[in-house]
This record gives structure tokens, sequence and C-alpha cells, in this order.
């Protein structure tokens, strides 16, 4: 091969040249064989399963895969011999940017400088044109210098001119034993003597270019035997997502039966026309991820060289009776090794230099485009008969529940792949490479009403109070339908489009698709008081459960509508903990809310419904509990207690409340005590303070505060003896208590039930 001259002018040739000619690049299919392409089926997380089937005459089978296809094929590549043949081996070329020389890493789109492709190219044989002459040599290193002078002075008309002083590199060539040095500002071409180095530059340039992802890698399957082969391959590899658009038709009296159409838009990017395969559309999540089987990868060992190569004897001194032992040459060994660390340290350093850095820009992902508003169509603000009674007046309807459905041809039948539900169309299809079809999947009449459907927040900004126009509809199909947008047909004309989650085979799909400004909804909510339930009382125990109750009111007034209608509130859960204390007829429950339907009867405009949400919190009492008196009357003003229980509760009631007075008393009398205490403590200091003055007046004081004490004592042995009565007293009502405890086990009746 021919030496490659590289050079700025060059390279940005080469580079202008290969993106100028990428609009005209050829197409290469993911896979280019013999066998023919029969079966397809795709996915809705990025790959799709191909399947091929034909006949190859010796013991090889050749398949060339684009590049980017290569680790998928691998992954799931299987090869089916019907003539009870087997595959003996798989076999591919390795990828040259696994092996080749380090340069090419800097050839990154974005990345890279030619101080840094030469300092990479160490020890390449390699030609210099510069101001000085030619130079030839193998690269030794490239340094970086910084303001330094020229060694050698431009001469400008016999005059030495002024060098400027800046950034440039350094470039040392070795021929023989000669080193010479360069800058590379003087530096005006290079060439490789190696051609197979410039070849792997070739490569990794037009990789830069665009043209790597295209590039072919040929895989063969070696096949036993010389005979013919009959086979069938098949692989998963990346293909684009299909994507699912519907069409409902509303029943003509609002509620009845509704057509339900689906289409499916795949897109074949693949590189091949699909003429007459078996196309199949999966519908669900399956897994798939990217995994790199084609690069080599090397597992770093542990190199123990050096571990083994440091043994060495140590020699050994002669020892006099008169001298002490050296250890010198341990010094000298531990030296030397410092400085080969050294040494070491400084080369890697120098050595990564140039080093290219990873790039940090990631990929830049696509913005999904927003969903497109539901709009309000021709007859949206119209009720349905009204709508059909005006398409049909005068000629027929041209998009209608009949024409639809006779001029649509959707042959797909349902089947199942481990949960997972595929669309299997009955005829073959084709689709031409580069290019999107739209394929009908489903056209059938299903069970389908009209109604309104009010969410909190109502139905956009200027409509909070205002519910949306939804179609219910079950899917009576076997099929499962992806999310994907849904236009809504009523009256022969469009009313409105929505958007749905996937809808499984048996579900039902509550889509809006238009708002209705003729309806207000209201909300009111507000706590009330905490309920009490009792569970059971055993042997002085209470075990009761309350209630944080909240209740919420929604009224839904038409201001012209008075033919009878129903709109669905969404109300959203107070809570996990939260359940519903009754709940209204026909409620239907979805994630984190209900659905409450709210009747207007037939001649009304104005109609409401009320739900009490609460949550139960269960305690446990002993009947000693301070709050277990306010519990027990409680319990006794609730009215799921029957007469048995309340007659056997209320004297225990009583009894307790009885206890809870004297145990108030004996707590009063305690703290009246403790303050007599308190003062006739400080009316005896003062005593023993005043016992040294023999003076008429401080006797007098003596005297007085001596009959203060008196008093004290005396209210102190009085609120002593009524805290010994009470205590009597209260004992014996503790005893007539616990007897009748011990011979009564209440439970709910609500419990009993259960």
């Amino acid at each position: 091969m021919n030496p490659w001259r590289l050079s700025a002018f060059l390279l940005l040739s080469a580079v202008g040249t290969a993106c100028h000619n990428q609009g005209s690049r050829p197409d290469y299919p993911a896979t280019e064989h013999a066998l023919n392409l029969k079966r397809v089926v795709l996915y809705r997380n990025g790959v799709g399963y191909f399947e091929r089937q034909g006949e190859v005459a010796n013991h090889e089978l050749r398949i060339k895969v684009r590049k980017d296809q290569i680790n998928d094929l691998l992954k799931s590549l299987t090869v089916v011999d019907r003539n009870s043949g087997s595959v003996l081996s798989v076999s591919m070329p390795l990828d040259p940017k696994s092996w080749a020389n380090a340069a090419l890493a800097t050839l990154s789109p974005g990345q890279g400088s030619l101080a840094q492709v030469l300092d990479a190219l160490r020890g390449s044989q390699v030609t210099l044109g510069t101001t000085r002459g030619m130079l030839s040599g193998r690269i030794v290193m490239v340094e970086r210098i910084d303001d330094e002078p020229d060694p050698i002075p431009m001469r400008n008309h016999g005059h030495v001119a002024p060098q400027p002083l800046g950034r440039d590199h350094r470039i040392t060539l070795m021929e023989g034993k000669q080193l010479q040095v360069v800058r590379l500002s003087k530096v005006r071409d290079i060439e490789l003597e190696d051609g197979d180095l410039a070849m792997q530059f070739h490569r990794s340039l037009n990789a830069t270019a665009g043209e790597g992802m295209f590039q072919q890698v040929e895989v063969t399957i070696r096949l036993s035997g010389d005979s013919p082969h009959d086979l069938i391959v098949s692989y998963v590899v990346a293909a684009p997502m299909w994507k699912p658009t519907y069409r409902v038709v509303l029943p003509k009296d609002g509620k009845g039966e509704a057509l339900l159409q689906a289409w499916a838009v795949v897109d074949n990017t693949s590189g091949e026309d699909w003429r007459d395969v078996h196309l199949a559309l999966t519908a669900g999540a399956p897994i798939a991820f990217r995994y790199d089987l084609h690069t080599p990868r090397n597992v770093h060992r542990d190199d123990l060289t050096a571990r083994v190569n440091r043994r060495r004897a140590r020699v050994a001194v002669g020892e006099s009776v008169y001298e002490e032992p050296e250890d010198a040459d341990d010094e000298s060994g531990a030296a030397e090794e410092k400085s080969r660390a050294k040494k070491g340290k400084l080369g890697r350093k120098r050595r990564s230099r140039y080093r290219p850095k990873p790039s940090r820009r990631g990929p830049r992902g696509d913005k999904a485009a927003p969903a497109p508003p539901a709009s309000m169509g021709a007859y949206g603000g119209m009720p349905s008969k009204l709508a059909d009674a005006f398409g049909s007046s005068g000629r027929p309807a041209a998009v209608s529940f009949d024409s639809l459905k006779k001029s649509t041809a959707a042959q797909a039948h349902a089947a199942q792949a481990s949960g997972l539900t595929r669309f299997e169309l009955a005829t073959p299809v084709t689709v031409p490479d580069g290019s999107s079809t739209m394929v009908a999947v489903v056209n059938q009449a299903v069970k389908g009403e009209e109604t309104f459907l009010f969410k909190p927040g109502g139905a956009g900004r200027g409509y909070e109070s205002n519910p949306y126009r939804v179609v219910r509809f079950k899917n009576d199909t076997p099929f499962a339908l992806e999310p994907g947008p849904i236009s809504i047909y009523s009256g022969g004309s469009f009313v409105g489009e929505g958007i749905s989650q996937a809808i499984g085979a048996g579900s039902s799909a509550t889509i809006p698709f238009a708002v209705e400004p003729g309806i207000m909804v209201s909300q009111q909510t507000n706590y009330i008081p905490e309920r009490v339930r009792l569970l059971k009382i055993v042997r002085g125990v209470i075990h009761v459960e309350r209630f944080s109750r909240k209740k919420t009111k929604w009224t839904v007034k038409a201001q012209t509508k008075d033919d009878g209608f129903t709109v669905l509130v969404r109300h959203p859960k107070a809570g996990p903990r939260y359940e519903l204390q009754d709940k209204p007829a026909k409620l239907e429950e979805v994630p984190g809310a209900y659905l409450l339907p709210v009747v207007v009867p037939k001649g009304k405009r104005t109609a409401h419904i009320e739900i009490i949400e609460q949550t139960p919190r269960r305690t446990t009492l002993s009947i000693w509990d301070g709050r277990a008196t306010k519990v027990l009357i409680t319990l006794l003003a609730h009215t799921e207690l029957t007469a048995k229980n309340r007659k056997q509760l209320e004297p225990i009631v009583q009894l307790r409340q009885a206890i809870g007075k004297i145990d108030t008393k004996i707590t009063g009398y305690k703290r009246q005590q403790r303050e007599l205490d308190g003062r006739a403590s400080q009316t005896r200091d003062n005593l023993r303070a005043m016992e040294k003055d023999k003076s008429l007046s401080a006797a007098k004081l003596r005297r007085d505060l001596q009959k203060r004490l008196d008093d004290f004592t005396k209210e102190g042995d009085r609120l002593g003896r009524e805290i010994v009565k009470l205590r009597s007293e209260r004992l014996q009502k503790k005893i007539a208590l616990e007897d009748k405890l011990r011979n009564i086990s209440l439970s709910s009746p609500d419990k009993k039930k259960k």
C-alpha cells in the first residue's frame, strides 16, 4: 500500500467530501444473504424479530451484518436445519478498533489534535516535511513548550527577525543514533511509512464521517455435511417501535354498540424491502437491552514478575572480633529501588501527557412531543341524537358505523406468548425500505356509551368547574390495546380526540374527547366528629376502634340540559388508610381514586352525592386508664349496642364515674395537704427565729403564730381523715367494679357478624 500523506489541507478535504457524499450514501440492510425474509415481529421496546428461510448448497452460510447490529444478532441468532443437520460454529472477524493503534482513539468526533495523534504514534516511522527540509525517523516524543524562543532564528533580508513567543510543541525523531528536534509549527506535511497504520486511519475517518455504523461484518456459520441445507435463521435486532392509532364511532343513542378500530403504523428502516412477509405486532413490555459480544475484553491480571525478581541473596560481610556488622548494601539497594520508582513515575507522567480526555457529552435524546389537547368537534356541544339527525338529514352520513366497518379489512387474530398479546396479520404485507405503512388490526363492535367525567381541577384553564365529554367502552377484543391517540366520531363527523393508556383484553376504558361547558361541578369538604366503636371488653380491658372521618359533597348542576344524564366524578382517595363508610351504588374504583356516579334525573338539573371516608385506629385501654371514662360514655351514647349490652355496661360506667370522682377529691385533698404542710413549716421557722426576742411585742406575735400553727395542724388532720375515708369508699367501689368486670365480656354486634 502506498504511504499515506497526512496534511491539514487533505484532512479537511477528506472530511468535507465525506460529509458531502453522506446524503447519497447507499443503504445497507441489517443482514445480507441469500435467505428470503419470511416473518417479521415488531415490538414496542425498540427491537424486531426477523425470520428467514432458504436453502444453502454447501456447508457454510455467510451473513453480512451491519456493524451496529452485530451484537444484537449474536445475542439472539438461531439456526435450524430442517434436513437434520447441525451448526458447528459461528465465526466473524474482530473489530479493528479493538486492536488498532492507540492513535485511532484520538480521532473521536470533537476530540484530538495533531500533537496528540503524533504523540500516540510513538515508535512509528514518519517523514516530516518542514520549513528546513525533510526529516525522517521514528517518533520519540512530542513535548509542549511555552514561551520558548526558536533556537534557529528566521532571517529577513539579512536581518534577524524577532521570534514570537507562545505555545508550541516540540517533536523529537530518532534516525539511527541521531536525535532530531523540530517544532510542530514548522511542520508542513507528515508521511506515514506504515501502510497498515494508514489503512486504519482511513477506516477511523470513515467512522467519524458517519460511515461506521453502515460497515458490514461477515458472519460465517459452519454446518455439518456437504449436502444442501434447508435452513430457518432467526435473530433479533434494533427496529423502530410500531405505533398504534384508534378510531371510535359513538353509539347512536348515547349507549349501546360502538365501533372500535385500531391501526398500526409500521416503519421499515432495515435497509431492505419487506416483500410479502408475515407481520406480527406484539403488545406488552418485554425486556431488551444492548450487550457487546463483538469487542474482545481483556481481564486485568496482577504482574508478579517484580516480586520474584526482587528476590536476591544479601552479601554477608566477614566479621572480626572488634568490628560491628554493616548493612550498607541494603541501604544502597533501597536507594536504587527508590530512584527507579521515581523515574518510572516521571515516565508514566510524561507518556500520559497527551492522553485524550473522555468526552463528557452524552447522547441528546429527542424530546417527546406533547400529546395534542382534546378538541371540540363539530357536534361536541350537541346531544348525540341531534348530531345523528343532522348527519342523516338530506343524505346518508359519509362517516358512520356501517360505512367505516365495511371500508376496513382487519384480519388479525390474537396469539399469546409468555403473557404478551400479539397481533398476527392473516395476509402477507409488503413494506418498502425507508417507508411507513398503516395496517388495520381491529375492526369490531364493542359495548360503549357517551357520558361525562369530572376530574378535580376541571377540564383545563377556564374550565375549572366543567366536566369532560367521554366515551366509555369495553375492550371486547382478544387484544391488549397499547397507548395511543383515539379519534372520536359521531353523527357522521369528527367530534374530538383523546389518548388512552394500555387497555387489557376485557377491560374498560374512559376516554375524554371534549369539554362540556353546560355542566358545572362543585365540591364541599369538612371533617366531622370522631366516631368510636366498641370491639370488646374482656376482664377490664377495653378494645375500641376510633374513626377520623372526612365528609365530601359533590354537586352537579346543568344550565339547560334536563333530559337526564350522569356525571362520573373522579374523587381522589383521602389516604391509604381511609375507606368508605357506605359505598354508593355503582361505585367504581380506579388506582388512587373512586368514580362516583352523580345521576341527574330526567326533568331536573341538579343532583348531589355525599361520601364519608374514615380511617380506623384501634385502641386498647385499661378500665383504670384516665381516658376510659370518656370512651365508655361515648360507647353508651352509640346506637350499635344491644339493650342487653347496654344494661351490662351502664353500672360499670356509673361505678367508674364514681371512682373517678373519688380520685378527683383525693387529688384535691392531697394538694391542700401539701399547701398546709408548706405554710406550717414556714410558721415553725418564724417561731424559732423569734425565740431570743423577749419583748412584749415579740411575745404577742409568737402567740399568734402558735395559734396559726395549731389551726394548720387541725386542718391537716381533718384532710387526712377525709382521704382515709375516701380511700376506703374507693376500695369498696373498686371491688364492686372488679366483680362486675369479672362476669362481663362484651363484643360489638358487627364483630360477631364477621
